[in-house]
């Protein structure tokens, strides 16, 4: 029984991700296919285009054959949090032969050279890393400059400055570094991305495998003859789902049909918690919470009270230091309430406390049956049973996902009037 596992957020799920999945397992001759995968919200400090078990639906329908929860402190986190997540929840399944990843380069051995420098963080880095940072760099910027240096002769600095920039690149490179920081078993994989680039956005033809960015910028325009092009058909019909406005009571077991949820639907959600905020902060000091810095904090404690919607608050904080999606992580999890201590403590418990399967295939119960005799985690199929195999940091843990997918809920209720089925009552996506 051979098993590849990805890391994944599936916004939403799109030919190019289809395209990787045949890969994979054409490179490797995977029985199964194993997707972590974000839950409501996404690295990018925003809620997911879907709920997670719309998503997780696509990825079943797409052929993936179990689909587990990525926690949300980390799903919301840095590129180097998300990716040692990820890694640390497939690495403890104790079944996982190869971790297959998307990137621009198409080159594992040159990420993973990368990555064991980064890996190793050599005092000569870092000391360089802080000083570009001290100079206004942002983080993205300053570590290709410093690595670029540390590791090239000058007319090769701008070749892999350019490798060190490019998204997947860089996320590729941190599930490496989570695979040598681990001495992990599973082997990397990695399939030459082809298509648009990670955050272009334009309209484009069915020949051309747009990214999510477009697609998501498309279901937001209501195009959804491109949006048509861009999924496969199977995913595509989970859009049309029946429901819809007549089954608004969630006590129907049919499914409603999928609403999308953008950052500015957060707007109002965000004001009051901001609002709130101004008047207890002697209690709950804002640099507490994850991705706050004291700059930051001090920057946002002087426009609490300046109205704005998400983006608008992102542009009250921006500075060349900080990139739009470092504010926008740092908001969400104000409003999440996810804070340092809390994502500190999952940190010393390895990341994970538990596997939760969202969704599997009928075909994987052998997979889960290998699964429960190697790995080191509980497995929660019924979250109402949680407690009973999960200690308090655990459960805490577990609770942060329901309370993001709860907010996630009501801003769908707020939206249609479409009453989702709440943590405790929806079932496992079985296929």
């Amino acid at each position: 029984m051979k098993t590849v596992g990805i890391i994944a957020e599936y916004n939403p799920f799109h030919n190019g991700h289809l395209y990787q999945l045949r890969q994979l397992r054409a490179r490797t001759g995977a029985d199964y296919v194993i997707v972590v995968m974000s839950g409501d919200f996404v690295q990018r400090g925003e809620p997911a285009v879907y709920d997670k078990y719309t998503r997780t639906r696509m990825a079943l329908a797409a052929g993936v054959d179990l689909v587990l929860e990525l926690p949300v402190c980390f799903a919301t986190g840095s590129a180097e949090d998300f990716a040692a997540c990820g890694v640390a929840l497939l690495d403890r399944l104790g079944v996982v032969d190869w971790l297959g990843f998307g990137s621009e380069s198409g080159d594992c051995r040159r990420l993973w050279q990368v990555a064991s420098v980064l890996a190793e963080e050599p005092e000569e880095l870092r000391s360089r890393l802080l000083g570009l940072l001290k100079q206004g760099l942002s983080f993205p910027d300053a570590r290709a400059q410093a690595l670029a240096h540390f590791l090239c002769d000058p007319e090769e600095s701008e070749k892999l400055g350019s490798l060190l920039l490019a998204p997947n690149n860089i996320l590729g490179i941190e599930y490496l570094k989570a695979l040598i920081r681990r001495t992990s078993r599973i082997q990397p994989v990695t399939i030459q991305r082809l298509g648009q680039d990670y955050h272009d956005t334009a309209s484009v033809g069915g020949e051309v495998l747009a990214s999510a960015s477009a697609i998501r910028s498309a279901i937001r325009e209501n195009d959804f003859a491109m949006v048509r092009r861009q999924l496969p058909e199977k995913v595509f019909s989970l859009l049309q789902l029946p429901g819809g406005e007549d089954n608004r009571d969630g006590d129907s077991d049919q499914s409603p049909s999928p609403v999308p949820v953008f950052a500015e639907d957060l707007s109002g959600l965000l004001n009051y918690r901001l609002m709130d905020l101004n008047r207890t902060r002697a209690a709950h000091p804002l640099d507490a919470y994850a991705d706050l810095s004291p700059d930051l904090a001090l920057r946002l404690q002087h426009k609490l009270l300046e109205w704005e919607d998400f983006s608008g608050r992102i542009r009250q904080l921006k500075t060349r230091g900080y990139t739009y999606t470092r504010i926008s992580r740092a908001l969400l999890h104000l409003l999440l309430g996810i804070t340092d201590e809390q994502i500190s403590c999952c940190k010393k418990r390895d990341y994970v406390s538990y596997a939760r399967i969202l969704g599997f295939r009928h075909e994987a119960r052998p997979l889960l049956g290998r699964i429960r005799q190697k790995t080191s985690l509980p497995l929660i199929t019924k979250t109402a049973d949680a407690h009973k195999i999960l200690d308090d940091d655990g459960l805490a843990m577990l609770h942060m996902d329901f309370h993001a997918s709860h907010l996630y809920q009501s801003l769908v209720f707020s939206k249609t009037g479409v009453r989702m089925k709440n943590e405790y009552t929806q079932s496992v996506i079985l296929l």
